[in-house]
Order: C-alpha cells, then sequence, then structure tokens
C-alpha cells in the first residue's frame, strides 16, 4: 500500500493467544501467569485438554478474521497476541517499522475485563511511545455482534430440538473469572448477561427459553464466578429436560475452551448425567462479525481520519 494514509492509520486485533499443540504448553502457561509457577497437576491438566483437541486453531482464525476485516475496510489490519506468539510488543514495533502511526485497537473479548481487555491495553500500552492508540474498551453490545450470534444460535438450535424432538433450553456462556474482579468493579458479568440478552432478543426468545452459566473457571487462585456449565445442567435435568444447548457469547471463534470444555469435557459430563448437550457453532469468520469489527472501526477511524473509506 503506497498512499500515506495506508501507511499512516491501521486496525490492531488484540487476542488471548494460543499454543497449537500440546507440547508448547509448560512455555505458554509461563506467559499466562506472567512467570508465576504452577503446579504441576494444572499444567499436566492443561496439557492433556490440548492433546484431546489436537490442534488449537484460535491463532490461525484470528489472523484470518484479520484478512477478512482488511478486506472491507481497505486498510492494514493487524493481529497480536497476549499470551503468544504473535506477541504484543513483537507486533506494535513491527506497525511502526512499517509507518503506522495511528492505530485503532480492538480486543477480540467483546466484554470487558482487567483479566483479559486491562490486560491486553497494558501490554499495548507499554508500546505506547510507538503509536497515537484509540483503544476499544468493550463491544458487548454491538448490534452486528447479536446479530452473528443469532444467526449460528438459529440455525444450531433449530437442528437439535429437531434431532432431540423437544425444545431443548438454551444455556449462555462466557469464560468465568475470579470473583474478587467482579468485588472490584469489573463490568464483564453484566456485559456478558447483557450481550445474551441481546442475542436472545435477536432470535425473539422467552425468558424461560434460556439461561447463562460461566465456563472454564481456572483450577487456583480463589472463587470464580458462576454459576458453572455442570450445576446449571443438573439444575436442568432436575426440572425434566432431556438435553441442552449450548451458546457461547464470551468467544469469537474455536479454541480450547470451545473444542474441549463444551465439546469434550461438558458433552461427558452431560452423558454422565442422561443428557445429551449441542453447540452452536463459533463466529470464525462469520460475515456479521467481521461487519461489526469493521463497523466499530470505521466509527474510530472517522474522528481522526474523515476520509477513510465507507
Amino acid at each position: 500500500m503506497n498512499d500515506s494514509r495506508s501507511t499512516k492509520l491501521a486496525v490492531l486485533l488484540l487476542a488471548h493467544g494460543s499454543p497449537a499443540t500440546a507440547d508448547e504448553i509448560p512455555e505458554y502457561l509461563r506467559y499466562v501467569t506472567s512467570g508465576r509457577s504452577l503446579p504441576h497437576s494444572v499444567i499436566d491438566e492443561i496439557t492433556h485438554r490440548y492433546s484431546q483437541v489436537g490442534f488449537s486453531p484460535l491463532t490461525s482464525l484470528t489472523l484470518q478474521q484479520g484478512s477478512e476485516l482488511a478486506k472491507v475496510l481497505q486498510l492494514p489490519v493487524y493481529v497480536a497476541m497476549r499470551n503468544w506468539k504473535p506477541f504484543i510488543p513483537d507486533v506494535v514495533r513491527t506497525m511502526h517499522a512499517e509507518g503506522v502511526r495511528r492505530a485503532v485497537a480492538i480486543c477480540l473479548a467483546p466484554q470487558n475485563s482487567q483479566t483479559s481487555v486491562g490486560l491486553y491495553r497494558k501490554a499495548v500500552e507499554d508500546e505506547n511511545a510507538l503509536l497515537e492508540l484509540d483503544f476499544v474498551e468493550s463491544w458487548h453490545d454491538h448490534p452486528l455482534l447479536a446479530k452473528a450470534f443469532a444467526e449460528k444460535l438459529r440455525a444450531g438450535w433449530s437442528s437439535a430440538c429437531w434431532e432431540a424432538k423437544s425444545q431443548l433450553p438454551i444455556i449462555f456462556t462466557a469464560h468465568s473469572v475470579p470473583e474478587r474482579t467482579i468485588t472490584d468493579g469489573d463490568p464483564y458479568q453484566r456485559q456478558a448477561h447483557e450481550t445474551a440478552r441481546l442475542v436472545a432478543r435477536e432470535v425473539g426468545l422467552k425468558p424461560a427459553d434460556w439461561v447463562f452459566a460461566f465456563q472454564s473457571q481456572g483450577m487456583s487462585g480463589g472463587p470464580w464466578i458462576g454459576p458453572t456449565v455442570e450445576d446449571t445442567i443438573r439444575r436442568l435435568k432436575e426440572q425434566g429436560h432431556a438435553g441442552v444447548f449450548v451458546q457461547p457469547v464470551g468467544f469469537l471463534c474455536d479454541h480450547v475452551e470451545i473444542l474441549y470444555d463444551i465439546d469434550i469435557g461438558f458433552r461427558q459430563f452431560a452423558a454422565h448425567n442422561a443428557m445429551r448437550l449441542w453447540r452452536a457453532e463459533s463466529l470464525n469468520t462469520s460475515p456479521e462479525l467481521i461487519a461489526a469489527l469493521a463497523d466499530i472501526a470505521r466509527s474510530r477511524i472517522k474522528s481522526v481520519s474523515p476520509t477513510v473509506p465507507a
């Protein structure tokens, strides 16, 4: 790209990061904990989960999301990870070397938590002298995000209900966080519920059709927010249901918390309790998701560069 606008202005997508294979887990966890040691049992369990999945597509899917967004915006889009390659500091330095001086940063975690978005922001701002940064704090209530989730929910839920020969209750999920973060004023719990409500409204669900649970609670560090998916499955069974449909609204693409925690762990737990479990497809490179990201980027970019393509 040769014009000055495209080399000076860009979009930066930020994600958690995930190694592709189980062999890389010990190194990866050192980044996640900022060097703090973890019990061998925790490392072994996470390694096991990766080995069961075989491959984590998070990085490759995030790069594809960035590529699709760049096509729509006709602007350079960079992808950076906090806990794995390509690391945020390396990408920010690359952006500067390639002439970028202003960037809109969007976290691929729509709900704002200090345990995710807050840490991404800190990692970028540690390199802040290199870029003028417009950081998007959250976009959990963007209508196109709700539409993207609703499209996956309609298709998957309809098929699952037909297969189950009954209307399945829906469990909306998002990743759990330590209770202390919510006590400290973190908006994450409220925003996760708000995303679910917007998706339910988009699909036309009644309050009795769905519940919310937090998944993938940590293995250490005190209590994490709930209810858990496991407790929710038990409760729905007690209410007479023979199956459940899971719709994650805190994740934008397939990765281990989807491919293992839901597809293997929760499915096995449901079967152990004489229940069946179905899941909505992940957004991955959904056109509606890309449209949501593009709309957010354009709204921020136009405030500093009114000539950005519509």
